[in-house]
Formats: C-alpha cells, structure tokens, sequence
C-alpha cells in the first residue's frame, strides 16, 4: 500500500505537469492551429470514459458490496457506490459553475487583448488550479487501489492538462510577450494536481476501509466523465474538425481496452 501511495504521489505530479508541457507546445505552435490538441483533448475523453465505467466504477461497487454481508446488503452497496458516482458529477458540475474554467478561453482564439487577455489569462490558471485539486484526487486514489489503472487516469488527465496549460500560456505571451510569465502561470495551474493528491494521502490514507476506498472510487469515476462530457468532447469539437472527437474518443476507449486485457 505504501508503495502504491508513492508511485500515485509520482503521477499525480506527472499530470500536474503537463500544464506546463502545453505552455512551452505554445512557443511552437502556429497560430489557431490546435488540430493536435483537439484530437488529444478527445483521446482523453476515452481514455476517462473507458476506465472509468469498465474499471473504476466495477471496483467501486465492488468494495462497496465487501462492506456488507450479501443479499440486500450487497445491493444497499451498489446503490451507495452508484449515488458516490452521480456525487462525483455533482460534485465537479457545482466547481464548473461557480469557477468557470473556460473563462478565458476565447482567447485562444483571439489572444491579442493587451493587458485584459493577460488578466483573464491569470483568472483562467487560478481557475484551472481549483478544478485540478480534485483530478489529482482522483489520480491518486485510482493508483493506490490499481497501479495500472492509476496510470490510465494519469495519462488521460496528463493529456487533458497540457492544452490547458495552452489556454493559459497563450493568452498572456500574445499580450506581453514575456515566455517565462507564460509558462510560469501555466505551470501553476498544475501545481494543485499534487495538492489534491497529497492532500488524500494525509486525509484518506490513514483511514481507509473498503467502503471508503469504494465511494472513493465511484467519486473519482463520477468526476472524470464530467470533465470528459462537459469539457473535453466539446473543446475538441471546437478547436479540432468534425470527426475529431468521436474518432479520438474511440482510439482512447480501445488503447485502454487493449491495455487491460494485456495487463
């Protein structure tokens, strides 16, 4: 377990990176061409998806039923690992509303705003850093219970990261050219996806039972496919071209499927 706790210590830090991977792409990347990054963006998605119905959410309910003694009882922890999924939904939907992570992202398509593009910029990583506590949570807890499936989740949050880190270091080095302001707001944007993870070693670590570890679980599984839904598949639609989005959701879904019949 403990071994476990370091390596998903290790991934969550690994995706909170990756923000600022999508800040130094920015330097290179030609004007509005974000085709790569939309096609990741939908990748990402399936790779949430996938794991999150055919991994997470079967263990969930799984630790869940060993909590009780069968029978009714079982069925009672299926439905409370079902509720800890739709409360992960809740959960990220009520973070969407009251911090907006997309308040600046109609500056990457028009990122010369001078001093305002920079200031929505900012608005925009201290944002993205509310909505990346929780996606480090959710890496960490995947990777305590399954390394295999904490990667999974470390790898589709990484990539869902780094056109982040695009949104936010784009903006700011069209209005004042400064590369390392850029890159150093992008970067802070991931620097809560470790947070979060530590945070759930100090809180969770200590006491985790299998019902705990189950609705964690279902949390985590409830949390990544509304960011799947709400924002990555309409983001790709976006900045990608028609079919970029089913086709990467459908790439990503069958990586994964590959993955865990071969592991």
């Amino acid at each position: 377990m403990e071994q476990n706790a370091i390596i998903a210590l290790g991934l969550s830090l690994f995706a909170g990176a990756a923000t600022g991977i999508g800040a130094a792409l920015t330097f290179a990347v030609k004007k509005n061409d974000f085709k790569i990054f939309a096609l990741g963006m939908s990748f990402s998605a399936g790779v949430m998806i996938y794991l999150s119905f055919m991994d997470i959410l079967p263990m969930a309910i799984e630790h869940m039923k060993g909590g009780f003694d069968g029978g009714e009882s079982g069925r009672l922890g299926h439905l409370i690992a079902v509720l800890a999924f739709f409360a992960g939904v809740l959960c990220a939907g009520i973070i969407d509303y009251f911090v907006p992570e997309h308040v600046g992202r109609d500056m990457v398509d028009n990122p010369r705003g001078g001093g305002k593009a920079g200031k929505t910029a900012m608005l925009t990583a201290a944002a993205l850093a509310v909505h990346n506590f929780p996606e480090g949570l959710s890496v960490f807890v995947a990777g305590l219970e399954d390394i295999t499936v904490g990667v999974g989740v470390a790898v589709a949050i990484t990539l869902h990261n780094i056109p982040e880190g695009v949104s936010v270091a784009l903006p700011i080095y069209s209005a004042t050219g400064n590369k390392r302001k850029a890159f150093f707001w992008a970067t802070f944007s991931g620097l809560a996806e470790p947070l979060g993870a530590l945070a759930a070693y100090f809180i969770l670590a200590p006491y985790l039972t299998p019902g705990i570890v189950g609705a964690a679980l279902a949390l985590t599984a409830g949390i990544m496919v509304y960011i799947s839904l709400d924002e990555l598949l309409p983001m790709a639609k976006e900045y990608g071209e028609e079919h970029y989005g089913i086709v990467g959701v459908f790439f990503g879904m069958a990586l994964m499927a590959g993955v865990s019949i071969v592991f």
